[in-house]
């Protein structure tokens, strides 16, 4: 059983406000500092395709279409279809009426579905409504489901609603993972971002994700630094591994091979898999995929030369 035994809210709340406080200035220093760690030729190479590997290809818009996600789903199974050798991503990620659309089109590839949940981005719906879009998905095929807490609550300091609805959710996902997304440009300060982490985690997150993509500032180096802290010291205290994902602002290979760096200093080399690591990121891929023709051939191909998402 994933889910902690929550015994009272006012025992939720004075765990969470005893936690350890963040000092900001430090975090932002040791980010900034592992942010400078360069990588080189095969090690590049190597990070170049395990970045490729963690990404999730989300489309999330109004005027999404099934032609649309079916286009998604070719390119996340076959990032570069000149080069076989292109790790497939970890997932495609959908609103859930176009989860069985991705299920189909994607059958067979080892790339998972994922669709948002509990009324993305705003997280604000009867729980009823969340857990019937839940439902919906998971039955549709979704394998993940990515759910936003309520930050109305979370601010107004009712932390045991904002717990109540995770563990509702995670128990419609039935087999699915639950990634919890914090919206971490909305939580104010890097305390809040620690005890959002450690709230969804005691609540029964698979992942801890930063941001819905919608708001700004979304990911940024000390947020997730944070966010991989608190990961770490759940594991050292539990026993039970939990992943984290980085979503929005993410764009260049340097950007992507600056959240493996601090994956690794932080949290440690079992997190380096897409099992435990991902990067909501569409953008990032084709420069990742530049930056490893580049590596490959010597010749650097323009934005152009792979499709669009």
């Amino acid at each position: 059983m994933s889910t902690e035994t929550l015994n009272s809210a006012a025992e939720l709340r004075a765990f969470l406000h005893g936690l350890p406080g963040v000092d900001q200035v430090g975090a932002e220093e040791r980010a900034a500092r592992l942010a400078t760690r360069s990588i080189k030729t095969t090690a590049k190479a190597e990070a170049i395709d395990l970045a490729i590997s963690m990404v999730d290809l989300t489309t999330l818009e109004g005027a999404d279409t099934a032609g649309k996600v079916r286009a998604l789903c070719a390119k996340a199974a076959h990032p570069d279809p000149a080069d076989a050798c292109v790790p497939k991503v970890a997932a495609v990620c959908v609103y859930s009426d176009l989860v069985d659309v991705a299920v189909r089109s994607l059958e067979g590839t080892g790339v998972v579905v994922a669709s948002v949940a509990t009324s993305f981005p705003s997280g604000r719906a009867p729980l009823e409504a969340k857990l019937a879009d839940t439902r919906a998905a998971v039955a549709a095929g979704a394998a993940e489901i990515d759910m936003v807490i309520d930050r109305g609550a979370f601010l107004a300091g009712d932390y045991a609603k904002v717990f109540d609805e995770i563990v509702a959710v995670k128990e419609a996902c039935g087999d699915a993972h639950l990634k919890v997304i914090l919206e971490t440009g909305e939580l104010a300060t890097l305390d809040g971002v620690r005890r959002a982490s450690w709230l969804a985690m005691r609540a029964g997150a698979d992942f801890i994700k930063t941001s819905t993509g919608k708001v700004s500032p979304a990911a940024t180096l000390p947020v997730t630094l944070v966010m991989l802290e608190a990961v770490r010291d759940y594991r050292a205290s539990t026993g039970r591994q939990v992943g984290v994902k980085p979503a929005g602002g993410i764009r260049t290979t340097k950007d992507a091979i600056k959240y493996l760096v601090l994956v690794n200093e932080t949290a440690g080399p079992d997190w380096l898999a897409p099992e435990w690591f991902r990067l909501g990121a569409s953008s990032v891929l084709n420069d990742l995929l530049m930056q490893r023709r580049k590596l490959a051939t010597g010749v650097y191909s323009g934005p152009d030369y792979f499709t669009l998402d």
